[in-house]
């Protein structure tokens, strides 16, 4: 780092954010709703381990098509199906020869000209102390509801625990979907009816009936386990409106089966439950199916010793793992992400190796590993199956990046890296020397260079109408960043491996590759990289975009040595008076004429703003560890990074999450994808990785 130390020069709204502070008192949500639906509105989510996961608002009204109380991972962590939409709760009590027993409907949905707010709403308080838990009060006493996932299996546990002076009966009526995450359900007639009963005795001893049904035959059956009695009534509720979906400008109208209700009748202080499953129920008594599912989640938990933000990330972080599968991965956000191999291999460090998870590193690596075709990662495999995609040109090259980090911890001696990194790395290398789909090859000068006219091939990859809004052919200047760092990883490898030859080759390429980089992406009119460049700097065709973007901050803290000292330090100043906001990193700076301040409106408007100054948290590690090696504040440059992540950190859109990206503009609202994985693993990464602690010791 620079000792020299200029006056903090930062924009008003950074230092006003910052000055505020993010920390609370609990890593834990909670909500006090008291009866107010507008406090109900955040967003939760719940997962096991697996890709299945729940997620709804506070209040249980469902606004996304993603959200409900069992999304199964049919094909772990893939194949995602809204199974169980809702399970709606009446409560009575329970008062002999009362003519009219009170009645309460405790659920909330939105309908067609019906205003949600006209009818009584009685949640007092929402909790996720890990499990989500909901507290309703009404005239004759409190009902707490808790959902748990079981781990690494498509079944919930619903716990209901009546606390009143007198008895009460639960009507429990489950609505189904039983269609893929990214699709609606229509009513239809090709609904079985069928009904399955049985009773038997339950895992911990007590007599339980069960339910099953298979209303989509293309799909699992669904089992129900309950004490209490069945009534068969099966029937369509329709027009459920999603309103998040509307405000997308996607189709939100949705209907919804249901075989029936259960009749449950419940006992002051003693616990009810509801376990739902699909293809047959899982083992073990309810309560210690929760009791596992907790357990889960808050062995996740650094505990008081670390900053709450980074409690919080720390817990977030597991959601994203699903490396216990038969194919693992990491899902690359919820509700609607899929598992993604760009997402996966940035997201690594944070993810896996801060909490010293390792041997899941090496799984999801693995299986990265093994869909490698022509030399090339896969970007994405889709989550309704068939082959994998490789349509992006850096997600090969984060691979070289995360193996990077794997030998840091490993060791070059390691069976894994030298067995399995070692030979992958190599493929690609090869590959990219040789040239292969996408147009991925080198200039003559030693530069990565992608894509022809109209692809989208990096992480800046929206499109509107099939045309990529930010196409970035040629020579990005991240991509030539991170091959250059990458053939060095190569030559340390080849070295360890016995392969002079290979090595010597890699040290060429990462030395023709820097050295082109310094001689043809600096641009003295902004002092700042140029963040794309034609294949050969001068002749029919040739250009160099100027245009501020965080890419050339993505290449400095990739690999510094493209950079001279006095250019990563004017970079960096351009970054921070430009780009870095409390919420993350602009994607284009303010007064570029793409420019775009808000991430709203339809799915063209916001794909045409994805990447035109969208604040991406995910960014700020990468301008913390350039920052840390080069910035001119020197020493006063850490309380300000520190306090830009527990920021970035605490801007949430569903609870203990980060979002994928905010708008551009204050007061930088979180929008996209409510919880991203490298978002929170970035974020994490730089707070217990990156940033030397606030009390002088290491970071972990």
């Amino acid at each position: 780092m620079r000792s020299t130390a200029p006056g903090l020069s930062l924009g008003p709204e950074v230092k006003a954010a910052l000055a505020k502070g993010m920390e609370g008192p609990s890593p834990w949500p909670h909500v006090e709703v008291g009866g107010e639906l507008g406090r109900a509105a955040r967003e939760w989510l719940h997962t096991n381990g697996a890709g299945a996961y729940a997620s709804s608002t506070v209040a249980g009204m469902h606004t996304r098509r993603y959200h409900g109380m069992l999304v199964a991972a049919l094909d772990p962590p893939r194949g995602r199906h809204v199974l169980l939409s809702h399970v709606d709760v009446g409560l009575d009590l329970a008062e002999p020869g009362a003519r009219r027993r009170p009645r309460w409907e405790l659920g909330k949905h939105q309908f067609p000209g019906v205003d949600p707010e006209a009818t009584p709403f009685y949640l007092a308080r929402f909790d996720q102390d890990p499990l989500p838990r909901w507290t309703y009060e009404v005239a004759g006493g409190v009902l707490e509801m808790q959902l748990g996932l079981v781990r690494r299996e498509n079944a919930v546990v619903l716990r209901y625990e009546w606390r009143g002076e007198q008895a009460a009966r639960l009507t429990l009526r489950p609505l189904l979907a039983v269609r893929h995450m990214h699709g609606l359900l229509r009513e239809n007639g090709g609904m079985s009816n069928r009904v399955e009963m049985r009773v038997d005795s339950g895992p911990d001893g007590a007599t339980y009936h069960e339910v099953r049904v298979q209303p989509n035959r293309s799909l699992p059956r669904l089992c129900f386990r309950y004490q209490g009695t069945f009534v068969g009534s099966p029937d369509w509720w329709r027009r459920f409106e999603y309103l998040a979906e509307q405000e997308r400008g996607l189709d939100f109208h949705e209907d919804l089966w249901t075989p029936g209700h259960v009749d449950m009748p419940v006992e002051p202080g003693v616990p009810a439950y509801l376990v739902v499953a699909a293809g047959s129920l899982p083992e073990g008594a309810p309560e210690a199916l929760l009791e596992a599912a907790s357990a889960a989640i808050l062995a996740e938990d650094p505990g008081p010793s670390v900053s709450l933000a980074e409690r919080k990330l720390s817990i977030a972080a597991a959601s994203f793992r699903c490396d216990g599968c038969a194919s693992p991965g990491v899902v690359a956000g919820y509700p609607w992400f899929e598992v993604w191999g760009r997402h996966a291999l940035i997201a690594l460090p944070g993810l896996y190796l801060v909490p010293g998870k390792v041997e899941g590193a090496m799984r999801v690596l693995r299986a990265l590993i093994g869909e490698m075709q022509g030399g090339l990662v896969p970007n994405r495999l889709p989550d309704a199956g068939g082959a994998s995609e490789y349509h992006s040109a850096d997600t090969t090259l984060w691979l070289f990046e995360a193996a990077r980090h794997m030998i840091c911890v490993l060791g070059d001696g390691h069976p894994f890296v030298l067995g399995e990194l070692f030979p992958a790395l190599q493929a690609a290398f090869e590959a990219v020397l040789r040239g292969t789909r996408h147009d991925v090859r080198l200039t003559a000068d030693g530069l990565f260079a992608a894509g022809r006219e109209g692809e989208a091939l990096t992480w800046m990859d929206a499109r509107v109408q099939g045309a990529a809004v930010t196409p970035r052919v040629g020579c990005p200047v991240e991509l030539s960043a991170l091959w250059a760092k990458g053939a060095e990883t190569l030559a340390r490898l080849s070295r360890a491996a016995g392969d002079e030859a290979l090595a010597a080759r890699a040290e060429r390429a990462a030395k023709r590759a820097r050295e082109a980089f310094r001689a043809r992406f600096w641009c003295e009119e902004t002092s700042y990289p140029y963040d794309v460049i034609s294949e050969s700097p001068e002749g029919p065709g040739s250009f160099r975009d100027p245009v501020v973007r965080p890419n050339a901050l993505i290449a400095l803290a990739i690999d510094p040595d493209c950079f001279t000292e006095e250019q990563a330090s004017a970079l960096l100043d351009r970054v921070r008076l430009t780009l870095v906001t409390p919420a993350g990193v602009r994607s284009l700076a303010p007064g570029e004429p793409r420019y775009a301040a808000r991430y709203v409106g339809d799915a063209e408007a916001r794909d045409a703003a994805c990447h035109q100054g969208t604040v991406w948290p995910w960014l700020l590690s990468f301008y913390v560890r350039a920052a840390l090696r080069s910035s001119s504040l020197g020493e006063h440059v850490l309380p300000l990074l520190r306090r830009l992540v527990a920021s970035a950190a605490g801007n949430e859109l569903a609870l203990g999450y980060v979002a994928e990206l905010c708008d551009a503009e204050p007061p930088h609202l979180p929008r996209g994808c409510v919880a991203h994985a490298c978002s929170v693993a970035e974020l994490l990464r730089a707070m217990a990785w990156d940033l030397p602690r606030e009390d002088g010791t290491e970071p972990r």
